[in-house]
């Protein structure tokens, strides 16, 4: 018989375990879902993202819950099977059919295939079957696995230690940047298949590329799942296409009976390859296979894969070891973001927004996308957007902030678990990296849990206080090896060959000198990274509309209201903010003018020094390999580390990232002046660098520089322009145009800005401004702003708002509105006397009113 597959999606009802009551029943709107969604379009719960009602929702945490659906018997051909299958149950679930158990899980990550044939044998009166899963409290049940075993030591960051215990999205015990939301639920598909055969997996595994020769060599393997009845004499026929164009086939393939296997290879001449954007094009190859008995069509299924090769380069160098990504050969700079779950309710992401928030990152230059381990493996979809719109992944295993047991049942569960999951994600061409864990060996630091990383034996770590280590230098790399094995393996973020993971010579590091720990200021953040800056960061307040979103009182909206303090779960966010505000920023306390400084100013210059600093080091001898900001996104409307709030709303520091990940960008920089050590007297000399950074894979020739000295008072240039012609920017490097320029203070005692631009083919193509710091010294008062708006229509026959920008005197950081469907060109900007700048607007409706904007001290 032909596959046919049956979604159970509707129909469903849910209640409270231990409500005695047999009315208790309520309606699900469908499934996927979670329980506080199903409560919420019950009227049984308010809204947990607004004002103080995440408390009021607490109780639902310390609950169990049973959901109920029925559905009719399907049509059994002779010789068929049944599979009752679930891609995700949240989390301690009991499944019972007609009242028999049929599956216990205690795992999210894991989806589940049952096999009901027998079962459905037994059919009640009137066909129609009774399914029930009941999901436990994964509090409860937590706290109670964590009593048993008291010799563990349960350490770690953010969140109920007893979260080690269970396989469940850590972020749900809550996080300094979430809620606490335990949710439970049938939290991805749940579906009936019915069947004699069908292909259970398929994997096109790029086993070759011969770039001299221009040859790939594809192996397409599918794996077979068959009823014992129909399990002889199947076939397979294997299709490739490209862009819906037929490349090769093979037909009638023999299914191997001994391992249930077909397996093929495709010599590709000429390949397409697949690159990350900026580099290349997103070419994706689709691989079908077909699967017959006897002439008789059973099943079809099709995966997209890119051609590609990835890896890290690391090897010794005069700056230790280095640690960098190559694609195809081609030495990338991954500048980029860190991810988290886009919601406490996971299925309410669907497919677009998943893509909106990809749309982004490319927009705005980020060329890698870290999947960080306290969250989940995320949707095919969004890896799929990764796809197509070329970002690459770094895929961590869900391990985050904490010393995880190893006994024998969880580490079956793990195994389970990442073979599940790699097999799921390995044929997208954006993951480049599977890696152990997020800040676990930090935590084995702070802790003081044994680690030797000369002692190779893995028994021994079994038997340590730090048992997770066989999780992440044994299990986990087995598993990629053994399902990816063109994967790179990468055992912890932060991490570095048994080194501590704060040594800035090797590996990866987690840079949080500034905002946590010893609270450096922002202007030095280049001078504290090391091989690979995977996370560091800076907080701001989302966009007033996202505060309106979640303060429900007027009365609330001052910048340290109760409310606005309960949505920032940053341990010690009072006095972190309040230092970098204070050291940089005149105070205020209106939540207008307050606000658009915290985070229009902030996070925006703290992302912009380290970017700036990092995207040059790379053209040290790969001395920075890349870059990804702590965070990209939100779960909840909140106060956090994002440079784009829950909504999609970026903000400023969204801006500043975007130019300084430019395929040609300028920087231009003096050195620092720690003015709160120097009591605040001003430097009389300071040096300063110019450079010009690139991603392009050939040399710009003819390129034109102008260095400007422009008064911060007056706006009139303090010296004659410095232009430098006729430069060569060296491919994907860094140029430097001037290292030991000196400003003589004294004798022009006005602070003035340091600006540049870059020209290629007559064209303004980068600019930079460094200012004198800290900002709170200087006087922003009549700037001469001039916006002047001019409405066109594009090529494409879209409508669009053109910006014409331009000022008397030196402008800090000017921030238009964000919006819901419009988008600017640019934002957070530098604008000079002499330097017009333009900034194209689109989504904006004949009528609308003009977009509002501000700039420091406005």
């Amino acid at each position: 018989m032909a596959f046919y597959h049956q979604r159970l999606s509707t129909g469903w009802a849910f209640r409270d375990r231990d409500d005695e009551n047999t009315e208790a029943w309520m309606p699900v709107p469908a499934v996927p879902s979670t329980v506080q969604q199903d409560l919420i379009a019950n009227n049984k719960l308010e809204n947990p993202y607004i004002g103080f009602n995440e408390l009021k929702a607490r109780w639902v945490n310390e609950k169990s819950w049973i959901y109920r659906h029925a559905f009719q018997q399907p049509e059994i051909p002779t010789g068929a099977k049944v599979a009752l299958v679930f891609d995700g149950l949240d989390t301690f679930a009991s499944v019972t059919l007609d009242g028999q158990t049929i599956l216990k899980s205690d795992n999210m990550f894991l989806g589940y295939r049952v096999d009901i044939t027998e079962a459905l044998q037994k059919s009640p009166e009137g066909g129609q079957h009774v399914l029930e899963i009941e999901f436990d409290c994964a509090q409860s049940r937590a706290r109670e696995i964590r009593g048993k075993y008291p010799d563990h030591k349960w350490v770690g960051f953010n969140g109920d230690m007893a979260r080690l215990a269970v396989r469940k999205a850590q972020y749900h015990w809550g996080w300094d940047w979430g809620p606490v939301i335990m949710t439970a639920g049938i939290w991805r598909e749940v579906r009936l298949e019915v069947y004699s055969a069908r292909v259970a997996d398929l994997w096109p595994k790029t086993t070759s590329i011969d770039f001299d020769g221009e040859l790939a060599s594809v192996t397409a393997i599918a794996k077979i799942d068959a009823s014992s009845s129909a399990s002889d004499d199947l076939t397979a026929s294997f299709h490739l296409t490209l862009r819906g164009q037929e490349i090769a086939r093979q037909e009638n393939v023999p299914v191997n009976t001994a391992n249930q296997t077909a397996e093929v290879k495709f010599e590709i001449t000429d390949p397409e390859l697949w690159w990350p954007h900026g580099y290349g094009s997103q070419p994706l190859y689709e691989v079908s296979v077909s699967l017959s008995r006897d002439g008789k069509y059973l099943h079809t299924t099709s995966k997209k894969f890119g051609i590609r090769s990835a890896e890290i380069i690391q090897r010794p160098d005069k700056h230790g070891k280095s640690f960098f990504f190559r694609i195809n050969g081609v030495d990338v700079f991954c500048g980029g973001s860190c991810w988290i779950p886009a919601d406490n309710l996971l299925p309410s992401i669907d497919a677009e927004r998943y893509r909106k928030w990809i749309e982004l990152m490319v927009a705005g230059g980020q060329a890698m996308i870290r999947v960080w381990g306290g969250g989940i493996y995320e949707d095919d979809s969004f890896y799929e957007a990764c796809d197509e719109l070329g970002v690459l992944v770094w895929q961590d295993f869900m391990f985050g902030c904490g010393n995880y047991p190893a006994w024998p049942e969880m580490l079956e569960s793990i195994r389970q678990e990442a073979v599940y999951n790699v097999q799921r994600l390995r044929h997208h061409p954006s993951i480049v990296t599977y890696v152990g864990n997020n800040e676990d060996y930090q935590v084995q630091e702070q802790a003081k849990l044994t680690y030797d990383y000369e002692d190779k034996n893995p028994d021994n770590w079994l038997k340590s206080d730090f048992p997770a280590r066989y999780i992440y230098e044994k299990v986990l790399p087995e598993v990629v090896t053994e399902y990816s094995p063109a994967t790179f393996y990468h055992p912890g973020s932060p991490w570095g060959d048994g080194k501590t993971t704060s040594d800035p010579t090797v590996g990866d590091m987690h840079q949080w000198n500034v905002w946590h720990g010893t609270q450096e200021k922002y202007q030095i953040f280049a001078t504290l990274g090391g091989r690979f800056n995977s996370e560091f960061g800076m907080e701001a307040f989302p966009h007033l509309s996202t505060v309106d979103y979640f303060v429900e009182n007027e009365a609330d909206k001052f910048p340290q209201s109760h409310v606005l303090d309960f949505h920032n779960k940053a341990d010690g966010h009072e006095r972190r903010l309040a230092t970098y505000l204070v050291e940089n920023l005149r105070t205020a306390t209106d939540l207008e003018v307050c606000h658009p400084s915290s985070y229009l100013q902030v996070q925006a210059e703290t992302m912009m020094f380290g970017y700036r600093g990092w995207r040059k080091q790379w053209g040290d001898s790969r001395h920075c390999g890349g870059a990804l900001l702590w965070q990209l996104n939100d779960c909840w409307p909140t106060i956090s580390w994002s440079i784009v709030d829950y909504f999609l709303r970026p903000k400023p520091a969204y801006y500043t990232v975007k130019r300084a990940l430019r395929q040609l960008t300028i920087g231009v920089q003096r050195e620092h002046h720690d003015w709160s050590a120097t009591h605040a007297q001003p430097p009389t000399k300071s040096g300063y660098e110019l450079w010009v950074a690139s991603s392009h894979q050939h040399e710009v020739l003819n390129a034109t520089v102008e260095l400007r000295f422009q008064s911060v008072v007056s706006g009139r240039d303090l010296r004659a322009p410095v232009v430098y012609e006729n430069i060569t920017i060296a491919s994907n490097g860094t140029t430097d145009v001037l290292t030991n320029g000196v400003i003589d203070h004294i004798a022009e005692p006005e602070a003035h800005v340091l600006s540049a631009r870059l020209w290629v083919d007559g064209q303004v193509v980068a600019r930079d401004v460094d200012w004198p710091q800290p900002f709170k010294y200087l006087d922003f008062s009549d700037r001469g702003l001039e916006v002047r708006p001019e409405t066109m229509t594009s090529a494409a026959g879209e409508r669009q708002q053109i910006l014409r920008i331009s000022a008397r005197k030196p402008v800090k950081c000017l921030v238009f509105e964000e919006r819901d469907g419009v988008r600017v060109s640019d934002s957070a900007m530098d604008i000079v006397p002499g330097d017009e700048q333009v900034v194209t607007v689109t989504g904006l409706a004949e009528g609308d009113a003009p977009l509002k904007y501000r700039y420091l001290g406005q």
